[in-house]
């Protein structure tokens, strides 16, 4: 059954000139995580502030847990849970008191709310911070009470829009962890992002978007092969480079480049394992000990470049600039 459908969706500003959506649609299987991964800009929030009925599209339709998005929004709110790339907290208030507050907003009754806010402050390992003001939190921990907010109600669908920006290394990997707590409980999961390794680290499947439309949509693996099989790389002296260039080319059957700074020869193959140990067989023979050898499959990043024809941190900078332009 699919927990979510958005069929064509279109959504433009300034009088029609900007596009942030052009006929996008996508789906998520219940029970599943989808990423939806792209640069800023490319209408990842867009969409998901219209399946969580903050936005109206102006074409195109849009369901979530069989609940038409457009006629009947206060019924989808019902059933979903939503954190967005700033906290909705009030800095003011203790952790414990912006749940019991959100609890009540959501009509749980004082007693429910207080039950539900324990059990989310001890779920996402705040309960020794919970009588401190926001304010004092660091930015990991306002994600994961955000994040605990969004669930007061045990949605059937959770949208994160983008939920580590900002985040430290650390504090990103604290919220992967959370996130795949909450995805083996069985919620299913729409997930915005920019951080390639995000998408990979967590999603089902992935759902690459660029100027407002699906460009390309699979699991990680299959998104990869799309941008062709492995790279054999092997690392040497600089006097061993020319040799080795020769090898890794006759293994490959295909031309050797070489990465002059790293000593790094690499073309891509099409056996895998069979040319690592046919060129390491090859190496030993020349007497060449090689400093690194190995199989490189394509990255998410990777992906990205193939599809769009930018990196996605290029676009982000692109995008940037032009807002600095304007100012």
């Amino acid at each position: 059954m699919k927990a979510v459908i958005a069929d064509q969706l279109v959504k433009t500003y300034d009088k029609g000139r900007v596009r942030a959506l052009d006929g996008l649609s996508l789906d998520v299987e219940e029970g599943t995580v989808l990423s939806v991964l792209g640069p800023n800009g490319a209408g990842k929030t867009t969409v998901v502030r219209i399946l969580t009925t903050l936005l109206r599209p102006d074409s195109g339709s849009a369901s979530v847990a069989g609940i038409d998005v457009i006629k009947n929004p206060e019924k989808v709110r019902e059933v979903i849970g939503l954190s967005g790339q700033y906290a909705a907290v009030d800095e003011i208030l203790t952790g414990y008191d912006n749940l019991v507050m959100f609890g009540e907003l959501y009509h749980l009754g004082k007693k429910q709310a207080v039950v539900r806010a324990h059990e989310l402050l001890e779920r996402f390992s705040l309960t020794e911070a919970a009588k401190r003001p926001i304010k004092t939190y660091s930015g990991g921990m306002r994600r994961r009470l955000d994040l605990a907010a969004s669930l007061i109600v045990k949605p059937k669908v959770l949208f994160l829009d983008e939920p580590t920006t900002g985040l430290d290394p650390r504090g990103r990997q604290e919220m992967w962890g959370v996130i795949q707590e909450l995805v083996k409980g069985g919620v299913t999961l729409l997930l915005t992002t920019q951080y390639l390794e995000e998408a990979d680290q967590l999603a089902d499947e992935i759902a690459v978007i660029d100027t407002g439309k699906v460009i390309a949509r699979g699991t990680s693996d299959a998104l990869k092969k799309q941008v062709g099989g492995e790279r054999l790389e092997v690392v040497v002296d600089q006097a061993n480079v020319a040799k080795t260039m020769e090898i890794v080319a006759a293994v490959s059957g295909n031309k050797a480049i070489l990465d002059e700074g790293l000593r790094l020869i690499s073309a891509p193959v099409s056996t895998g394992s069979a040319a690592l140990f046919e060129v390491l067989k090859s190496l030993d023979s020349a007497g060449i000990h090689a400093l690194d050898v190995g199989l490189k499959r394509p990255s998410l990043d990777d992906v990205f470049l193939s599809l769009t024809g930018h990196a996605a941190e290029e676009k982000q900078a692109e995008i940037t600039e032009k807002k600095r332009g304007r100012k």
